[in-house]
């Protein structure tokens, strides 16, 4: 039964993210041929104030996709009958949703009722890549906003303490490799981790030790340190790796070295496949951009939704 339950769960994942309209490149080259200069002066502009601004926007196009496929429901508010996915545990830490509306406000004005915040959401992440010293590509466009937002949905994400079945799981049921699961895995070039997070890697670990032993006994010491048991510090935690606004394969460097942050880094290590792509990432930057690139392409057309949004914020 429980297979059978997981089977249809998997149908019904792939039935609502395969793609219903095919995407393009050139969709808004008539209707909208600014939008793409206009959305990275968006993203400019805010890096200029914030530097965590890449990440948070990487982060949420990958939250926005493995939930309904990429049809901006992460942007929606919570309404009085509704908590949305924005509010879901695994959510609560996304910020510079400004962006967006800024970028779509803009885009609004030059093209009224045109361009999706789904589109626009796609051409950010690829943009906070970009602008952080990474690869750059052509995103096919013509996403729909999706009216559906529950923060229920987001116990579908893959969490940081996720084994590697967990999450090949995870990404199977998306259509997704597991060339992807380790080329997505390197978005963790970019960010910070709170200490919530990986606390389960340095404090009570299991029954005979405290620390998990696959990190490096002096990186654990550092992760202690900042977060010690019982810490109740709101900010404190961990860059995802020591060039955390740079776009580069040092995540997949330190990863080797038994310096990642989560349960999810560390299960790369433990499946041959991707221990081999952890390696070849590490040792070419090249090879990382360019499987990047391909896996933000193929998890970005999933599709999901139904309108265009003026109001990112809300549903028609």
């Amino acid at each position: 039964m429980a297979s059978l339950v997981a089977l249809v769960s998997a149908f019904l994942i792939l039935q609502i993210l395969s793609p219903v309209d095919a995407l393009s490149t050139n969709y808004y080259d008539h209707t909208c041929p600014q939008l793409e200069a206009t959305v990275t002066a968006a993203v400019k502009q805010a890096m200029m104030n914030d530097k965590t601004v890449p990440a948070a926007l990487l982060r949420m196009h990958f939250h926005d996709c493995f939930i309904r496929g990429c049809d901006g429901s992460v942007l929606l508010n919570s309404t009085g009958g509704n908590t949305a996915e924005k509010d879901g545990p695994p959510n609560i830490s996304l910020h510079a949703f400004y962006v967006i509306d800024n970028a779509k406000k803009a885009v609004e004005a030059l093209c009224p009722g045109v361009v999706s915040c789904a589109d626009i959401l796609a051409l950010a992440a690829r943009d906070a890549v970009a602008l952080s010293g990474g690869p750059t590509w052509n995103v096919p466009k013509g996403r729909l906003d999706g009216r559906t937002s529950k923060a229920s949905d987001t116990r579908q994400l893959p969490a940081p303490i996720f084994n590697i079945s967990q999450l090949q799981q995870s990404f199977s049921q998306r259509g997704l490799s597991m060339e992807d699961l380790v080329a997505l895995s390197g978005g963790h070039t970019l960010g910070f981790a709170h200490c919530s997070s990986f606390q389960n890697r340095i404090h009570n670990f299991s029954p005979t030790t405290d620390v998990d032993p696959s990190l490096s006994p002096s990186f654990a010491a550092n992760l202690r340190n900042v977060c010690p048991l019982g810490n109740t510090a709101n900010n404190a935690g961990s860059t995802l790796d020591s060039t955390t606004t740079t776009f580069d394969n040092v995540y997949f460097k330190m990863l080797r070295q038994g310096q990642s942050i989560f349960s999810s880094d560390q299960a790369l290590l433990t499946n041959p496949q991707t221990k081999a792509l952890v390696s070849k990432f590490a040792s070419s930057q090249q090879e990382f951009n360019k499987a990047f690139i391909q896996s933000m392409i193929k998890m970005s057309s999933l599709t999901g939704g139904q309108e265009i949004r003026l109001d990112c914020k809300v549903a028609r």
